[in-house]
């Protein structure tokens, strides 16, 4: 199967924030399967069926909405207000640079 095949699977690295990593008692990146094209929909979807007790704190359960303070970032750049469905970089879909999810700090 070729990688732009929509029915290949993907193996992405996804790095989260310290208190759901607690959450989900990992103690790294998690690696998921999840079904191209890569999306940000698509890697929460998997990331939400493999730790279920994550539903809910990355993104709203009925709206799916992006919580007002999780962002987003693929191959070093800021996706966070990108769409949701938007396919993400090859280097992301290939597991060459991880999907990060980080909680938003505020101060100065």
């Amino acid at each position: 199967m070729s990688p732009a095949d929509d029915t290949a699977v993907a193996a992405v690295r996804v790095v989260l924030p310290f208190h759901l990593r607690n959450l989900a008692s990992v103690s790294d990146e998690v690696t998921l399967q999840v079904t191209r094209p890569v999306t940000t929909n698509t890697i929460l979807g998997a990331l939400e069926a493999r730790y279920p007790m994550l539903q809910g704190t990355v993104r709203e359960h009925v709206t799916k909405q992006r919580r007002p303070k999780v962002r987003f970032f693929a191959n070093n750049e800021d996706i966070t207000h990108q769409p949701p469905d938007q396919p993400l970089a090859d280097a992301v879909s290939n597991g060459d640079t991880p999907f990060m999810i980080i909680g938003a700090i505020a101060g100065g």
